[in-house]
């Protein structure tokens, strides 16, 4: 029997689902709405297989939802600004439009053949005018709100890509994206408060019970709130403190030196003028070159010196000796700390190291010290702390936060880690920041009637390296008139971090085309949060908390109804081979046309959500995928096998009392796998499992046929038809040409998934096994509607307990309905 030919039947319903707009959604029916995204790509060129798992998972899920009777949502559109086309641009040597366009027809055309099918009219790119002049409002209303300031600052300064690069895409003092080692500059840079939104970030975080553990893990470390009290160290002999951030104010009568980072102003004032400030500017000279180098990140200096100055501790009143080291940094608390080295390992190494006063202030309950070796981290009672003796530390901490507060010398606070959301970029391909310069009325906002900003298309756009921008080089974009005094300005030559573009798409997607607004709040209101997010954990951090921080400062203006983003996450997992991630820079990618041609992109797809859990990475296995290929071709030849039985659709419902002995077995085995296939589906989207289920069901029909029975009896034409349907949404194209071979004249689409009745999914009988002392002694098959009374009754009765038993009674009979009976003696 000749092979399905999957040419020829996938060019068909390829075409028939892009005529008939198979996923265009009517967003007015929101009683029953599922909003499906999966996140929108940077258009960077072919892809491989290993890109396919997100977005088949994704179009598996909405045609799912769709059979389940779901009005669905699953836009797609382009994250098309940004550093990765604008380098490819250069390096060959065309416009960063035309390469980025380019890309964007030939991802199209590959989810075209992969049977990928989105609601194109919906379709939205971030680098065309219509779209980013809606980011630029969006920067010009946190701008109204004090959300968008711009200041002189110490930024990460990336020397490949020539631009500056917000904390969080700095990894191990690298460029997360071209691994070059990031340098420090000094420049006018627009910043978010994303800060003001810190405490709501990390709260909201308990809101969000369907993302994944991890990333949200991830996500509160980023943040991370400390609790503690900023206490003020008089510096001696002048007027001026040193504020400290810690979260042991419990510990202060142990601190016996402040040290301070290099960067910290009150160092330059220290050094000015002091004995030994030529040795000391030689010191940090060097600590600076090491920082600038990332030298200081790969191989921490444990280095440190003392300043010609002292300061008070305000509870003991000692004079203590202020030190500068670089492992004190400006990014954290205050950019000082209270040294205490008898409860902290690295102030106890360096105060060791400098020979400094070592003071221990909470002991163990055991009484026993760690001192001189080691400090000692762990909860206590506090000693050689004055009045605060014999206290437990949470008691202490209130209370000497509270004496330092009436002496006015300490202050609780809440301190973040997370910085301010760093957005001006030096590089041409992104959405001009809408901002005027203007010498008599200073920074300009540009008038919301003006927008958007063009992006000119006639500037050499490679990266200058002197901090600015190329935009900066075109007279024609550069000056303007003032839109507050008309006279001579200039525009703001930066361009957007390109995460700015994608943290407000999937509100553009309910009204793409609207020339008047943004979005809408009313249809936003009604179809968001999104239902189900889907894309790669690698944006557990950038995307997703800069995407909850604009949602949340347009939700405080009244612009959207709700505070987060995206109800459901999922992160799938990477696919490898040879035991690494699949990437052209490795050389392991696998095309998929090495899959499509030969056998079809079901079979590519059934592989991709069969070859294991999606949560988990996964090893590329050919032969897998030709076991895909040989059941897909089962499942044909099953049909092609029973043309005339299964030509008419089922007309009738099967009456279970009527069926042979094997007729039951194959109507139960189909309920069990309907069961099995929806909820392994909607429970985090095991499709591995419930093609395993339908692998099963296959093969069950096959023995069905084998065994002699009609293929055109009701139940064989119900396996059939539940069949095709359950697997419509992973194989879409060999479903969708069955189900018209089946005499169907709507898409498999347009029916609901089979329903599973309970009564026929539980077994008739189960095996049930009777233990003794907890070893199997025996078996016995029973009605699946025997109770816990009768089953121990079996247990006691059988012929084989009766032997072990020799008349006595058990201790007890533990019984585990409809699995097994243990009798203990």
């Amino acid at each position: 029997m000749a092979k399905y030919p999957h040419a020829e039947i996938e060019a068909k319903w390829q075409k028939r689902w892009a005529e008939n707009g198979l996923m265009r959604c009517d967003t007015s029916r929101v009683d029953r709405k599922f909003y499906c995204l999966m996140m929108f790509p940077y258009p960077s060129g072919e892809l491989h297989v290993g890109h396919g798992r997100n977005y088949i998972i994704g179009d598996a899920l909405a045609r799912f939802k769709k059979m389940e009777g779901y009005e669905v949502l699953a836009p797609m559109g382009w994250d098309a600004f940004g550093l990765p086309a604008e380098n490819a641009a250069i390096q060959r040597d065309i416009h960063p439009a035309k390469w980025t366009r380019d890309n964007i027809a030939r991802m199209k055309e590959q989810f075209y053949h992969w049977g990928v099918v989105y609601d194109w009219s919906r379709e939205v790119t971030s680098c065309e005018p219509e779209y980013y002049r809606w980011t630029q409002w969006l920067f010009l209303e946190l701008y109204r709100a004090g959300l968008a300031y711009r200041k002189a600052a110490s930024v990460n300064w990336c020397p490949n890509d020539r631009t500056v690069l917000a904390n969080e895409q700095v990894v191990d003092g690298r460029c997360e994206r071209c691994g070059a080692e990031i340098e420090e500059r000094h420049l006018d840079q627009w910043f978010f408060r994303i800060t003001d939104f810190a405490e709501a970030l990390l709260d909201d975080l308990g809101t969000l019970p369907d993302w994944p553990e991890r990333v949200v893990t991830m996500q509160k470390n980023w943040i991370d709130k400390s609790d503690g009290v900023e206490i003020d160290f008089a510096v001696e002999g002048t007027t001026r403190h040193i504020r400290c951030f810690t979260t042991r104010p419990d510990t202060i009568f142990g601190a016996t030196f402040l040290v301070l980072s290099p960067q910290h102003p009150e160092v330059e004032r220290l050094l000015a003028g002091s004995k030994r400030e030529k040795e000391l500017r030689e010191i940090l000279g060097r600590w600076n070159a090491d920082r600038l180098s990332g030298k200081a990140r790969t191989e921490p200096s444990k280095e440190g010196a003392a300043l010609d100055a002292r300061a008070l501790n305000p509870m003991t009143r000692e004079s203590i000796p202020i030190l500068v080291a670089p492992y004190v940094l400006m990014e954290y608390g205050t950019g000082a700390i209270m040294a205490v080295p008898a409860h902290d390992q690295r102030d106890f190494e360096f105060a060791q190291r400098y020979q400094l006063p070592i003071r221990e202030v909470i002991r163990p309950a055991s009484g026993e010290t760690a001192l001189p070796t080691s400090s000692y981290a762990g909860d206590g009672t506090l000693v050689n702390s004055g009045a605060f003796d014999g206290l437990v530390q949470m008691e202490a901490f209130a209370r000497i936060a509270a004496d330092l507060e009436k002496q006015g010398k300490g202050k609780l606070r809440v301190h973040y880690r997370l910085r301010d959301w760093l957005i001006s970029r030096q590089r041409y391909w992104g959405a001009p920041i809408p901002m005027i310069h203007c010498p008599q009325c200073g920074i300009v906002p540009v008038p919301e009637e003006q927008l958007p900003v063009r992006l000119p298309d006639d500037v050499d756009f490679r990266p200058r390296g002197d901090g600015k921008s190329p935009l900066a080089t075109s007279d024609a974009f550069r000056v303007v008139k003032c839109p507050g005094c008309g006279g001579t300005a200039e525009r703001d030559s930066d361009t957007m971090d390109t995460f700015v573009d994608s943290s407000w798409y999937f509100l553009r997607y309910l009204t793409p085309r609207d020339e008047a607004q943004p979005f809408s709040k009313e249809l936003c209101d009604a179809w968001l949060p999104v239902d189900q997010y889907i894309g790669g954990v690698e944006h557990a951090i950038l995307h997703l908390l800069y995407a909850r921080f604009i949602v949340k400062c347009l939700h405080s203006r009244g612009h959207v109804g709700f505070a987060e983003p995206f109800a459901r996450l999922f992160t799938q997992g990477m696919v490898c081979k040879n035991g690494v991630k699949m990437s052209k820079s490795k050389g392991n990618v696998v095309p998929p046309d090495t899959i499509i041609t030969p056998m079809g992109a079901d079979t590519m797809r059934l592989y991709i959500l069969f070859c294991g859990p999606p949560e988990r990475d996964t090893e590329w296995n050919d032969e897998s995928v030709e076991g895909c290929y040989r059941f897909l071709n089962r499942v044909w030849r099953l049909y092609e096998s029973h043309t005339g039985a299964l030509s008419t659709p089922l007309a009738h419902n099967v009456d279970y009392a009527s069926l042979d002995d094997a007729g039951r077995a194959l109507f139960r085995k189909t309920h069990q796998t309907i069961a099995r296939v929806v909820a392994d589906v909607n429970d985090h989207f095991h499709f591995n499992t419930a093609i395993s289920a339908l692998m099963e069901l296959s093969n069950a029909m096959a023995d069905y046929a084998a065994a002699g029975q009609p293929a055109d009896t009701p139940v064989f034409r119900f396996a059939f038809d539940s069949l095709v349907r359950l697997l419509a949404p992973m194989t879409p194209h060999l479903s969708e040409e069955l189900w018209e071979r089946m005499g169907h004249a709507t898409s498999v689409f347009a029916m609901p998934l089979p329903a599973a009745d309970e009564a026929y999914v539980r077994d008739e009988t189960f095996d049930l096994v009777i233990q003794v002392n907890s070893k199997i002694r025996a078996r016995e098959t029973v009605a699946a509607t025997t109770d816990a009374e009768r089953m121990k009754a079996i247990a006691l009765a059988h012929p084989r307990i009766q032997e072990i038993l020799e008349g006595r009674a058990p201790k007890r009979v533990v019984v585990i309905q409809n699995r097994l009976v243990n009798i203990v003696i």
